[in-house]
């Protein structure tokens, strides 16, 4: 028998839906083809505006928090710091959230915006303004504010409030304890139906294009299916073996690489084609896209009716692409994103790739337009619907267009390894209940079904189907994502209001009584012995007198030494969280530029030990060293005096109530 995580009411009905889907694509590919796009085209014609709407709220949500009172607040503890670099940190969610994309439509977008009859009375310039204004409006702060309310919804529930990464865990606030049961259940399956069907279509794709890239440098013949067969082993197997070694190591190395040969791809062709016009245009680019930002938010053509079939198979197909994807690329940045602020967070995932990504539009994009324009009188345009060859083509107007073809190749292989070992990461953290650590073969079991229902489609012709499929789930998925702006709200204001929580009124403040005692505390050597001696002798008396007098009172207060520089007064509860106030020996760094200060006593220029209350609920610690006795009993009743007060409110049951973490973990 295989031992397994996989939890049954996610994984047995996911496996169902899409293998079933799947089947029916396969064995009616046309069919199935013609009935999920008369489906799809009734949404994107009839209710087009709820895409509209939801990813307007989006953007506002997130440019309202990150200018908001919430913006400081940690996702983790108030102390808990980034595990990832911020160079790594935006390598993989740039790997994740755009990857092939950008390879695929870098050259093709902004060459079928230009060619698009919908611009086709316009001036030349006009139609390449427009046709990078658009490209930049889907690419952009819409696109990432989709990604960017997931991943910011997951990684604060997950790691604020230590609940399950899964997505049912961003609707505790509205549903308490429902989300442990079929509620959640549902939630998780269609993030994993979703997330499969997204992965599958888009590695389909990318196989496509690989064999293309490969057939124009003649490495292979032709583009037919046992050449696909052998990508998608080689890739799929790399991915799994990426996946098997972690996100610490296999994904963000890879990513890490890829970031770096993109950028240099950017950089050939920006030095070696139009350089000024491509500056000139870029900058041109970020104002017209500026300028025009709420109109293209809002607008959704209703007065042009000849551009309304443009705006379904672009403007509306895209929010529903992204939507569709976000629960893969949300869990996946949540995963990489433990211990960034709200702001920091924000600003990264929105502005960040936003930029790259106008930039890679403007080189690739224009670059191509002025090609067309002045050297290949229209031959670009001419291939503008073909897609897969189109930036191999692109590139043969360049010196070293081999080698770039070479790296192109190379980047969205590895692009294609990224996304599919990062899709097969979050698929087993979904299908799992983010269980800690899973069976290797349940790795292998997901690249397997990607490679083998991806390459059985692509034969059969019914990525187009799955690909309409996965647009339609974007519906239901935007509305989900809505009560995500609720719940978060919800969440986010009882936070502020736990943490920010004065003491009781009725508390007396410290007194001037000991200045001279506190003054020599002040400049005496600070050193962990020291501070270990105060730990066992003021702290331990003061918790021992403390543990007493609480069982004058029928209250069970256990004294946990941990250590000789860790000590801690813990009164345990079955229904809410313990209290615990705890004190530990800490380091203190000092700035290199304070050593030459005279005016300074010794200890705080060359560093010191200090001993560190810390509590229970992960509020920020701070410094006892100047307490007596008496002060750091008094300090502990403070504390739970203020402990009892916040448990009887109904309110925060979120953050006290040990039944709504222990059970999902």
């Amino acid at each position: 028998m295989f031992k397994s995580t996989l939890n049954k009411g996610i994984f047995i009905p996911s496996m169902v839906f899409i293998l079933l889907v799947s089947i029916v694509s396969v064995l009616y590919p046309d069919i199935t083809d013609k009935v999920l796009n008369v489906v799809k085209n009734f949404i994107f014609v009839n209710l087009n505006w709820v895409y509209v709407w939801s990813v307007t709220c989006f953007v506002i949500f997130l440019v309202y928090l990150l200018f908001s009172k919430y913006g400081n607040i940690r996702l983790g503890d108030n102390e808990s710091r980034p595990e990832h670099s911020f160079f790594s940190w935006i390598a993989m969610l740039f790997s994740a959230g755009m990857g092939i994309g950008l390879m695929y439509f870098g050259v093709a977008e902004p060459m079928q915006h230009y060619t698009s009859e919908v611009f086709g009375l316009e001036h030349y310039v006009n139609k390449a303004k427009n046709a990078q204004l658009y490209t930049f409006f889907h690419w952009g702060i819409h696109a990432w504010a989709i990604y960017g309310l997931v991943g910011l919804a997951l990684s604060y529930f997950t790691y604020r409030l230590k609940l399950p990464l899964s997505l049912r865990s961003c609707f505790y606030p509205l549903l308490k304890d429902k989300t442990n049961g079929t509620w959640g259940n549902v939630i998780d399956v269609f993030a994993l139906c979703s997330t499969f069907f997204g992965i599958t279509t888009t590695l389909g794709f990318g196989v496509v294009q690989i064999n293309s890239g490969l057939q124009f440098l003649n490495i292979v013949p032709d583009t037919s299916f046992i050449y696909q067969i052998l990508i998608v082993g080689i890739l799929v197997s790399l991915a799994v073996i990426s996946a098997l070694t972690g996100v610490d190591k296999g994904i963000k190395i890879l990513s890490n690489i890829n970031v770096t040969l993109v950028v240099c791809l950017l950089l050939f062709v920006l030095i070696l084609g139009p350089t000024v016009f491509l500056i000139g245009s870029f900058t041109e680019g970020l104002g017209n896209y500026i300028n025009n930002f709420f109109n293209l938010t809002f607008s959704t053509h209703v007065y042009d009716k000849e551009a309304l079939p443009w705006f379904y198979d672009w403007t509306i197909l895209y929010w529903a692409w992204w939507i569709s994807w976000s629960p893969y690329v949300g869990l996946f940045i949540a995963k990489i994103s433990k211990g960034r602020t709200i702001r920091e967070f924000i600003v990264a995932v929105l502005v960040i790739p936003s930029l790259f990504n106008f930039i890679w539009m403007t080189v690739f994009g224009n670059s191509a337009i002025w090609f067309d324009m002045n050297i290949g009188k229209g031959a670009l345009s001419a291939v503008a619907g073909n897609p897969d060859a189109l930036m191999f083509q692109f590139l043969e107007y360049f010196p070293f267009s081999t080698i770039a073809s070479f790296i192109t190749i190379l980047i969205v292989i590895i692009f294609f390894v990224t996304s599919a070992d990062s899709g097969i990461f979050v698929m087993n953290s979904i299908a799992t209940k983010n269980a800690a650590k899973s069976p290797k073969w349940q790795t292998v079991l997901w690249g397997t079904l990607l490679a083998v229902l991806a390459l059985l489609l692509l034969n059969a012709g019914g990525l187009k189907a799955l690909q309409s499929m996965t647009l339609i789930t974007a519906l239901p998925f935007s509305i989900i994502m809505l009560l995500f702006i609720v719940s978060l709200l919800k969440a986010l204001s009882i936070d502020q209001s736990y943490y920010e929580r004065n003491f009781s009124k009725a508390t007396v403040p410290w007194s001037g009584r000991l200045w001279k005692e506190r003054l020599k505390l002040i400049v005496a050597t600070k050193d962990r012995k020291s501070i270990d001696l105060f730990i066992n002798t003021t702290v331990k008396e003061a918790f021992l007198e403390l543990q007493a007098e609480f069982a004058e009172n029928g209250i069970t207060a256990n004294i946990n030494q941990i250590k000789s520089s860790k000590i801690e007064i813990e009164i345990k509860y079955d229904v809410i969280n313990n209290f615990i106030y705890g004190v530990e020996t800490s380091a203190k760094n000092v700035s290199n530029f304070l050593v030459d200060e005279e005016n300074l006593p010794e200890v705080v220029k060359n560093g010191a030990f200090y001993p560190r209350a810390y509590f229970g609920d992960t509020r920020e610690s701070y410094d006892i060293q100047y307490f007596t006795k008496n002060e750091l009993i008094s300090d502990v009743l403070k504390h739970y005096d203020r402990f009892l007060d916040i448990v009887s409110e109904e309110r925060n049951e979120m953050f006290i109530s040990t039944d709504s973490h222990d059970k999902t973990n």
